[in-house]
């Protein structure tokens, strides 16, 4: 999954969870019961998994473009600078 489908795939799953959220309240509250509202927001967190956690092909639209390796080696990757120790002046008090 690439990181265009990672983005899609969380935002859709946010939507989904909403969506199926509000849909099992308005039935359980139309219909009075407690466990179709359970049952109905249970089958919506079922289809969004379904939907959002395998790596479907639409989630793959943006790959990445790695360089080979023998390009990798001409420019290798810069090594991290030690930080620079801190050259702050001592704070002065001014209490009598």
């Amino acid at each position: 999954m690439d990181w265009q489908g990672q983005k899609l795939s969380e935002m859709l799953m946010q939507v989904m969870l909403v969506a199926f959220a509000v849909g099992a309240f308005g039935t359980g509250y139309a219909l009075g019961s407690f466990q179709t509202m359970l049952l109905v927001y249970a089958g919506g967190v079922v289809l969004t998994t379904l939907v959002t956690v395998p790596n479907w092909p639409f989630y793959n639209r943006h790959p990445l473009k790695w360089l080979d390796p023998a390009e990798a080696e001409r420019h290798p990757r810069p090594k991290p600078q030690p930080a620079a120790p801190s050259k702050k002046k001592p704070v002065k008090s001014h209490q009598k």
